[in-house]
This record gives C-alpha cells, sequence and structure tokens, in this order.
C-alpha cells in the first residue's frame, strides 16, 4: 500500500483539504471495480486532534498527529489561509516533521498556498516552485532562494511537487496519481471530477496589477508612465531620461525591483490592457490591438499567446461578457 498522509494545516482551506483525501480514495474505488487491490492508504494528519480551517467554519478530525507519523510515501500539505507570515508561524511546530519524512523518503507536495509552509521547510531552496499567482510578489519576498515558475499549474522537482493557484490543485493531484498507477485510473478519476486532466497554465486567469511592492520610487515613476501610456510605443531609453538613470542602470534596477524586465513589465501591462477591453467591449481584434500600442497583428498574437495561454481569439470567446450575458 502507498502510504498518502494529507496535512491539515493550522489556518487552512477547507477546498483544498479535501480533494487529496477523495482522489486517491476514488481511485481505490476504480481499482477495486477492475477486480484490483486497492493501491492508497490514506489518512488526515495534523499538529492536534481536532483542526478548525476556514477560520473556524469547519472541523477535520485527524486521524494521527504528526508526532505519531514514523513514516510515509506521499505527503501532500494543502493551502493556508489568510495572512501567509502568520499562517506559516501557526504551523511551525510542523516543519521538523515534514523534514523528517522527506528525509526518509516521502515525496512531499504543497497544493497553491500550501507552498508557503513548503517554502519554510527550505526543501525548495534552490528549487522551482508553483503557487497561487496573485501571490507570487509575496512568496518571492519571503523566500529569495525559491524559483516562482510564472504561470505554471504543476512544477516537479523530483520527490518535491508543487500546484498553481486554486482548481490547479487537482491537476497536480491526477499527475501524482498518474505517476503511481497509470494513465487510464488517472483519466477515471479526471472524468469523475470533471478536471482538465491536461490544463497546464494558470496565466489565462492571472490579474497581472504590476509589482510595486518595492521602495525604488524611480522605478515606481518609471512603472506609472508605462500603465498611463500604453497606447504608444514605449522605449527603454525614454524611460530612463524619464528617471534619470542611466540606460543600463535602469534595466537592473529595474529587474530587481519587478522581478520582469523593462520589456517583459511593457508587454504584460499591455496585454493586460487588451484582456479587460477583450472581456468589456465589442471591439475586435485589430481594435483592441491599436489601443494597446500594436501595429503588427503577428507579434500582437504571439505576445499575447505567450502571456496569456490563449489567442486573443479563444480569450475573447471564452470571457467576454457581453457574449456571455447574450448566451
Amino acid at each position: 500500500m502507498i502510504k498518502v498522509s494529507v496535512y491539515v494545516p493550522e489556518s487552512s482551506v477547507i477546498e483544498s483539504v479535501t480533494p487529496p483525501y477523495r482522489v486517491f480514495n476514488s481511485a481505490n474505488e476504480f481499482l477495486q471495480s477492475m477486480g484490483k487491490e486497492p493501491l492508497f492508504d490514506v489518512e488526515f494528519v495534523g499538529l492536534t486532534r481536532n483542526v478548525k480551517v476556514l477560520d473556524g467554519e469547519y472541523t477535520v478530525t485527524v486521524k494521527r498527529l504528526l508526532s505519531e507519523v514514523d513514516e510515509t510515501d506521499l505527503f501532500i500539505i494543502p493551502a493556508l489561509l489568510g495572512d501567509m507570515g502568520k499562517a506559516v508561524a501557526l504551523n511551525k511546530a510542523a516543519i521538523p516533521y515534514i523534514q523528517e519524512l522527506h528525509k526518509k523518503g516521502a515525496e512531499v507536495a504543497s497544493l497553491c498556498l500550501g507552498a508557503f509552509l513548503l517554502g519554510a521547510t527550505g526543501l525548495l531552496d534552490g528549487k522551482k516552485c508553483s503557487t497561487h499567482w496573485a501571490y507570487y510578489n509575496e512568496f518571492r519576498c519571503m523566500y529569495k532562494n525559491i524559483e516562482v515558475v510564472d504561470g505554471t499549474i504543476i512544477t516537479d522537482e523530483g520527490s518535491i511537487y508543487s500546484s498553481g493557484g486554486a482548481n490547479s490543485i487537482w491537476n497536480l493531484l491526477l499527475y501524482i496519481l498518474e505517476k503511481y498507477t497509470n494513465r487510464e485510473i488517472a483519466i477515471l478519476v479526471a472524468k469523475f471530477f470533471a478536471i482538465d486532466i491536461d490544463r497546464d497554465s494558470q496565466n489565462a486567469f492571472a490579474i497581472f496589477k504590476g509589482q510595486k511592492a518595492h521602495a525604488d520610487e524611480a522605478i515606481k515613476k518609471a512603472q506609472d508612465y508605462i500603465e498611463q501610456n500604453i497606447e504608444g510605443r514605449i522605449s527603454i531609453s525614454e524611460l530612463a531620461d524619464i528617471v534619470v538613470i542611466s540606460r543600463r542602470s535602469f534595466e537592473r534596477r529595474f529587474k530587481i525591483a519587478t522581478n520582469n524586465s523593462v520589456l517583459e513589465y511593457i508587454q504584460r501591462i499591455k496585454i493586460e490592457a487588451a484582456k479587460r477591453s477583450f472581456e468589456k467591449s465589442r471591439k475586435n481584434i485589430n481594435e483592441v490591438m491599436y489601443d494597446v500600442g500594436y501595429t503588427d497583428i503577428k507579434a500582437f498574437r504571439t505576445t499575447f499567446k505567450k502571456v496569456t495561454g490563449l489567442t486573443p481569439n479563444e480569450y475573447r470567446n471564452k470571457y467576454n461578457l457581453m457574449r456571455v450575458l447574450a448566451n
């Protein structure tokens, strides 16, 4: 039997706690329907016997305390809730147990904002990680030795896994399930829960608000200028002149402050404006393209697809509010 320990964090999201329990037990049921033995022994574990989650709305009774778990094959960390610094602190006592279980051979997976607790274990230092797109900047500030992979649904670092935001947790669970069983079982479980098994990006859902959680006022001035002039062509030299910094220093400081190159930032601001236009207006692709300062349709389509994972047409058809209301 493959032992799966689902940690129930103090200050957690119930919608992230129950899916791993259901996925692996559902896989057992499908295996049994095929005349095979169940493969997974799934249990909830925690720091206390009864853990209150979702601000006390629910209480989860765990099968074993972490102190009673000597070994496991897969340790899953569901999403934390609320202030991430405080949530990690509430679960600080779990960190040495997670480290020891991994040392003994357990694989460790974080779901969505569970990445913040996984990051605190040090197991991700020097490695890559996925988490909810809205928390990229906060994660980078807390864990400077971990590379957040923008837009990625699943990150696999050998024996350590992490997932993107919200429903991306299902994709990681199915990914791990397929590794432990086979494609057939993973597809059956995916169909049962109506999950798109091969979704590989959360970019279409991301809202780019600009990385301004820094203290470099000159760079903030440049960011404001970019946001207020999306309809025009903006050069790096022009921005450097506006804030009176040499181009080389400006590019270096911009990257440090925002975690984007200047050109990446300009692209993301323009594409975010295009997304809002596709959602709220009846403008065609060419009109939106010109509104955000593009004149080459091929370049616009390529950049839009790179940033969102969808073509302009696909995005408009999927998210246009007027189209949705009409249907």
